[in-house]
Formats: structure tokens, sequence, C-alpha cells
């Protein structure tokens, strides 16, 4: 799938449903945004910010006016997810932003969030543009256990507070499926592999773990990726929980073995082999960051 392409889910038992590749950090195959095109047509998740044009693009190739969509849901909002709200409120001036109770503050005044983001990604902050507040009036807040009806389709909240306090996932009963944002790690395609998602400072391997189990116990067919794309649930779920412990397990003995944390850091970013899919600094700076939120993770812990 190219930067741009739009394509229609047919994985599993999903209808109406299709998957844009925002191009994220300038990647193929990283960033996906969903279109549920129901009564109430909805995107799920919204993108960097950069490049939003894309997304409104792929609404308008799935044949929805800008004005008839009527839900922008977001997961969580990290601006991966939450960054093109604002851009896309004001270009579809009809949709309601659906954002979670916990972090709904940051949607409305992202400057706070943006402040953490910079430190978080380090150099990647170019690939970013500043977000745009989304009006409160333009807001609904959604918590644990809410649904979000459009119609044949709806989207459950489920809270999945490992990656960060404020984050949820959808499930969608009608598509037999769950649109997991962080909780079940990144697929990537071009290997069929999934690897870990651990940014600071909020990553907490226990929660990250109950999570993939409340993933498990909704018992869907499909997982829909924000990064990437949707897979039959299979037993990625049961490679997630051990790929994610060996990751802490292997940043927890290279920081004992190196005694300085810039060094673990450099260590994994030489040693990733995940450049032939991302390329060199895409790959780098991915690791590093996911680095950054172990050795946060394991100060809490020894705290």
């Amino acid at each position: 799938m190219a930067i741009g392409d739009v394509e229609r889910v047919t994985i599993g038992d999903c209808t109406d449903l299709h998957s844009v590749d925002t191009g994220m950090y300038g990647t193929a195959e990283y960033g996906s945004v969903y279109i549920v095109d129901d009564e109430r047509p909805a995107i799920v998740d919204s993108g960097i910010g950069t490049n939003y044009e894309r997304i409104l693009d792929a609404i308008e190739a799935v044949g929805i006016d800008a004005e008839s969509l009527a839900v922008i849901a977001l997961t969580h909002v990290h601006l991966d997810h939450a960054g093109g709200a604002g851009f896309l409120a004001e270009a579809c001036p009809n949709a309601t932003v659906y954002a979670p109770e916990p972090g709904a503050r940051h949607v409305a005044d992202p400057s706070r969030l943006v402040e953490g983001t910079k430190a978080a990604v380090g150099d990647q902050w170019r690939y970013y543009t500043e977000p745009k507040p989304v009006p409160e009036a333009r807001l609904e807040t959604y918590d644990d256990g809410d649904e979000i009806d459009l119609g044949a389709h709806s989207l459950l909240a489920h809270a999945a507070p490992g990656h960060a306090p404020h984050h949820f996932v959808f499930e969608d009963p009608a598509n037999d499926a769950i649109f997991t944002a962080d909780a079940a790690g990144i697929w990537v395609p071009a290997i069929e592999e999934v690897h870990p998602t651990s940014p600071p400072p909020q990553f907490d391997l226990e929660t990250c773990l109950a999570d993939v189990e409340t993933l498990q116990s909704l018992d869907r067919s499909t997982l829909c990726f924000a990064h990437f794309g949707p897979r039959e649930t299979g037993d990625v779920l049961d490679a997630y929980a051990e790929t994610l412990s060996g990751w802490v397990d292997a940043v927890r003995e290279k920081r004992a073995e190196l005694g300085d944390d810039e060094a673990v850091i450099e260590h994994f970013a030489e040693a990733t082999d995940m450049d032939a899919v991302w390329g060199t600094e895409k790959a780098r700076g991915e690791v590093s960051m996911n680095v950054r939120g172990v050795l946060a993770y394991l100060d809490r812990e020894r705290a």
C-alpha cells in the first residue's frame, strides 16, 4: 500500500470500512486512518495533522462529502492520532469530534501536548505540524463503556491505559473488529510481524499486558491497527504480549550492562533492522523513542 492509497477492508466480516495510508512521517505503511461509511459517516483517528488533505481525499474517494462527515472519533490524544482533528473539523463543519474524557482538554488546547510530543519524538518533530485547537462546541467526550452510534455500526469504547491514561480502543461489533490504536503494537505488513510501541512518558508494561487481555476478551476476528492496517486476529495478540515483555527485558539487560542510558538508546538504534522497511531515519527514531519509554518505565519500577 502506497502513501495516499485508499483500500476497502474485506477481512473477516468487515463491510462499509476503508483505510487510507496517511504517509505519516513520510513513510508508507506506518499510519492508517479508517473510514466507516454509515448513516453517520465516521473516521477513526485523524492522523498527524500534516497532509491531512489525504484523509479528505480518501473520504471523497469513498463517496462521502466533507459536509456529510458526522464523526471524528479519536482513540487517544497523542498527536499521531489526534493531530489532524482541528484541521478536519474545520474542513468538515458538521462533524463532531469525539475525544476520550481523560485527554479531551488537550484537543481543545494542544499546547501542553505539543511540548510533550516534542520531548518524546525528538528529531521526528519535523514531520509534524502545529495542531489546530478543536472548538469546545464541536467536542464530545466519551469514557469506558460508552457507545458512538453510527447507524448499522457503532464504536464501543474500551479503556486501554497502558499506552497512556487517555488511550482507548473501539470495538465495532457489526464488523467483528477492533480499532486497536496502540494497544496491540505495530503491525508491519511487509514482514508480517508485530513490533512493540513503548513511548515515553506513560508506557507501563503490566498495564499494556492487561490491555492485550482486554482485546483478547473481546474475541473479535479482525484487528484494525493504526500502525498499520487491518489483519485477521489469529495469534497476533499472544505474539504481541511475548514481544513486548521480551523488549522490556532486553532494554533492562542492556541498561545493566552499559550503565548509561544514552548508550542504551544508541545500541538499539544501531541494532534495528527496520531501516529496510521504514528507512533509516524513521527506524532509528522509532526505536530510540521506544527505548526512552522503557527506560522511564524502569525508573518508575525501581523508585
